[in-house]
């Protein structure tokens, strides 16, 4: 590393380029705790174990009194993990949900995920199909169990590289639906709240009667929601996530 290089790797400890200036001044003890704890090691450290200046790596946000997690991501997909592996599907179809999420189903379920955008890794369990949710390569009626977790809100909002539809909730919902196979089950999370709203573009939010339309015929068979760190079976008031458990009847 030439001594620019260092500089400029000692620059970006002390002052982030992606922290404004607010943000700096607040974060000054850590990159204080940084060189103490630098200073304090290499006390420590024996001759010729000194780390090397030109490798630091510093991570300034990872001491934290408890361990970060997403509410909405670690509940809905235990939820829909447990759901999915309770029903024993032959095989099940992901569109669109966490990576995690579906490497981790497809050690215990035959898993196809469908994505807009390629998967760039490969899993020897896991079939990957490149395609749309508004498009899904699958004929009408043929799978048993599908699932996509917090994907239906943002379609048409562009944030993922979509072509902007304001109807694009609505005809994904009848894009998943349209390849349940009667009998068959559909797991879905979405954005609740008092009325529909738009966060544009990240995502839209629903009440639930509006849901409940647009999931028609199918039946509900489970209902949980997310508020804050809670996971419970109650409908409250303000923005959380639905996980919704639906199921195609069989004359439909």
């Amino acid at each position: 590393m030439t001594p620019s290089h260092f500089w400029n790797r000692l620059y970006f400890t002390v002052w982030p380029p992606h922290l404004g200036l607010r943000n700096h001044w607040h974060r000054w003890k850590d990159r204080w705790r940084f060189w103490g704890e630098y200073r304090q090691y290499c006390d420590l450290a024996a001759d010729g174990e000194l780390p090397a200046p030109e490798f630091f790596y510093p991570c300034l946000d990872d001491a934290t009194d408890t361990t970060p997690v997403d509410p909405s991501y670690y509940y809905q997909d235990a939820w829909a993990f447990e759901k999915i592996v309770q029903a024993r599907p032959s095989r099940h179809v992901d569109v669109g949900s966490h990576h995690k999420f579906v490497s981790l189903l497809s050690k215990v379920v035959p898993t196809t995920m469908v994505d807009l955008r390629p998967l760039p890794v490969v899993l020897d369990t896991l079939t990957f199909k490149e395609g749309s949710i508004l498009a899904l390569p699958y004929a009408d009626g043929s799978q048993p169990s599908v699932s996509s977790l917090c994907v239906v809100e943002h379609i048409g909002l562009g944030r993922y590289g979509d072509p902007l539809d304001p109807d694009g909730t609505a005809k994904a919902v009848e894009e998943l639906k349209r390849v349940v196979q009667p009998g068959g089950d559909l797991y879905l999370s979405v954005p609740v709240d008092d009325v529909n709203r738009i966060y544009f573009n990240a995502h839209r939010a629903f009440c639930e009667a509006f849901l409940e339309q647009l999931f028609a015929p199918f039946e509900i068979v489970e209902r949980r929601y997310i508020f804050g760190d809670a996971f419970t079976d109650v409908l409250k008031p303000g923005f959380g996530t639905g996980c919704y458990q639906l199921r195609r009847p069989q004359n439909a």
